[in-house]
């Protein structure tokens, strides 16, 4: 346009006019080549329209107003890309978390081979850190495992000798030797990545907002532009009608309003990949949500402290905390996160000992401290230093599914112990109940948790179903037995939701937790880069307004143009004036479509 504007400006008109051909005749050409492979696809979009503008300009010799159009369609189409650049990440996290090698014995000694040379039987060593290569059985005395990111429970399990584990676990505590029992590709976590794999060719194609309205709007041109030439004879008047039914409020204003509304998603720490993410993100019916790491906050947390006669239970922490900041067990790390959440003062402890995965002992303030699991701290004391209050309260505990008992011995005596579980979010209850204000008409809580654990958890949150014992494919089935229902969201953040997530209209993972999260993430159309479950209801108001906006900008914009293209039927208006009328009519619906920037009422702005 630059170009051909020069050379007309300087009296080139003949080079003005093959500048612009040219570069009408390239869009074009792109165009037509795209045009066909989505016809064979079955699809159909705007862009049909465009071409028949540029195609006629061309023909007519009209070739600024041929420009005009090629430029406000490939503006729109750049508008679109920078949507997606803008909210895309390189999220790979699924397949690179999966190890490339393992460390097999032979001959006496280690060898790095590659993950698909191992075969069943071989003896490997998995280092502490390391992702379990392949399923296999515990070959050396035990083994901690973080399995978080294949079932999402946040406390470590442990594994003695000849007991399975599944690929795609971490090494938690020291290394250990494990016997292979498949293959690599015949593994758990394979199996999971090829799951994801097909879960998303399965989904069914979302129609854009804008193709919604393309096929009468298209219709309509044809019919003004046909009449207009069919009564005045006159092919230029045709040209007219087509360049100003130029779909620009489609092109323009819908991906305005979209990267507005990803631009404030953003500002509240929500990734929205792509519009048609934020799309669907308007339209949900039925909302499926994992328990671990998304209605509950993934990590163990106090919930019951007992203490003997004459101890504050704000002391049994302080010692026990004080003592595990010398572990870098993840209940460890709970009990110092829950001191420090109190204003405890820790002092430092001294002459350490610990058991991987069982417990510790060591000196705090000149007292001997035990603290780790019942049988670790038990097993240190005589009958006589139990307290029978602590004993009965830890039997009782012993009955709730899904929690872990850690025991306190000061100075030989039992001083007390303390009750952990991964607790539903605070914000979980409120989340729930505007999913339904929102149009939500399902609630269904997922989870690979025992049923017991699953229907205690889902008390009183109104889900309208509980499924429980769920494997990462149970996941991905129930989501797609929820289609007929109207558009599905699955909102997960482990390795194990990430088929579901795949398989769903749109899914939604919780990424701010680090690596259990980016599995989850890589699937996901949506990632919620902050750990709150109710920023997905402020990604959900702003996307309905973005919608609303886009619409009406769109409606508002395709009733102006047909009114321009009433008047260039009747030969009021010249083909380069209905471009610029065009134009006129793009910066109305595109300030608009800007009115999505702003925040929404009822978002939080915090």
């Amino acid at each position: 346009m630059a170009a051909g504007g020069l050379a007309w400006a300087v009296g080139q008109d003949l080079l003005a006019q093959r500048i612009w051909a040219g570069a009408t005749a390239l869009v074009l050409a792109l165009l037509v080549f795209h045009i066909l492979a989505s016809l064979r696809r079955g699809e159909f979009g705007l862009d049909l329209i465009a071409a028949l503008a540029m195609g006629t300009a061309l023909a007519f010799g009209e070739t600024l107003a041929g420009a005009i159009v090629a430029l406000m369609f490939t503006g729109g189409e750049a508008l679109e890309a920078y949507a997606q650049r803008r909210a895309a990440r390189e999220m790979t996290a699924l397949l690179a978390r999966l190890p490339r090698t393992a460390a097999r014995y032979e001959g006496g000694g280690l060898t790095d081979v590659p993950l698909d040379a191992l075969r069943p039987g071989d003896r490997v060593l998995v280092r502490r850190g390391e992702v379990v290569p392949v399923d296999g059985t515990v070959e050396s005395a035990q083994a901690i495992l973080d399995q978080s990111a294949l079932t999402g429970e946040p406390l470590p399990v442990h594994r003695r000798q000849g007991e399975a584990i599944m690929s795609g676990s971490t090494n938690a505590g020291d290394a250990f030797d494990l016997r292979a029992v498949h293959a690599a590709a015949d593994s758990t976590y394979a199996g999971i990545v090829r799951l994801v794999e097909a879960a998303q060719q399965s989904r069914a194609p979302m129609v854009r907002l804008a193709d919604r309205y393309a096929l009468g709007f298209l219709a309509l041109t044809l019919v003004i532009a046909g009449a207009a030439w069919a009564f005045s004879g006159d092919p230029v008047r045709l040209l007219a009608v087509l360049v100003i039914a130029t779909p620009c409020p489609l092109i323009l204003a819908v991906p305005v309003a979209i990267i507005s509304g990803i631009s404030r998603c953003a500002a509240r720490g929500v990734l929205v990949k792509d519009g048609g993410a934020l799309e669907r993100l308007a339209e949900l019916r039925t909302v499926l949500i994992d328990k671990t790491g998304t209605l509950t906050g993934g990590r163990p947390r106090i919930v019951a402290i007992a203490a003997r006669t004459g101890l504050a239970p704000e002391e049994v922490l302080r010692h026990a905390a004080a003592l595990d900041q010398a572990s870098a067990h993840v209940v460890a790390g709970a009990l110092v996160e829950a001191a420090e959440a109190r204003g405890l003062a820790l002092p430092s402890p001294s002459g350490i000992a610990e058991a991987p995965g069982a417990g510790l002992t060591g000196r705090v303030a000149g007292h001997d401290v035990a603290v780790g699991g019942w049988d670790f701290v038990t097993a240190r004391l005589p009958p006589q230093a139990m307290d029978p209050a602590i004993v009965s309260e830890r039997a009782r505990w012993a009955s709730r599914p899904g929690t872990v008992v850690v025991a306190v011995a000061l100075d030989g005596e039992l001083a007390g112990a303390l009750l952990l579980a991964d607790a539903v979010r605070e914000e979980a209850q409120a989340v729930l109940g505007a999913l339904r204000d929102l149009g939500v008409t399902r609630l269904i809580l997922a989870t690979g948790d025992e049923t017991a654990r699953a229907e205690a958890i889902a008390a009183g949150l109104g889900f309208d179903a509980v499924l429980s014992q769920m494997t990462p494919q149970d996941k991905a089935a129930a989501v797609i037995a929820e289609r007929p229902h109207g558009p599905v969201m699955m909102i997960g953040d482990g390795v194990n939701d990430a088929p579901a997530l795949a398989a769903a209209d749109i899914g939604v993972a919780m990424g701010a937790n680090g690596a259990t999260g980016g599995a989850s993430s890589e699937a996901a159309g949506i990632v919620i880069l902050v750990d709150r479950l109710d920023r997905l209801i402020d990604a959900m108001r702003i996307a309905r307004r973005a919608r609303a906006i886009a619409r009406q900008s769109v409606v508002a914009g395709i009733g102006l143009s047909t009114l321009g293209m009433i008047a260039a039927a009747f030969g009021l208006l010249a083909p380069v004036e209905g471009a610029l009328l065009q134009e006129a009519i793009d910066v109305a619906v595109i300030l608009n479509a800007l009115r999505a920037l702003r925040a929404p009422r009822g978002a939080a702005q915090g």
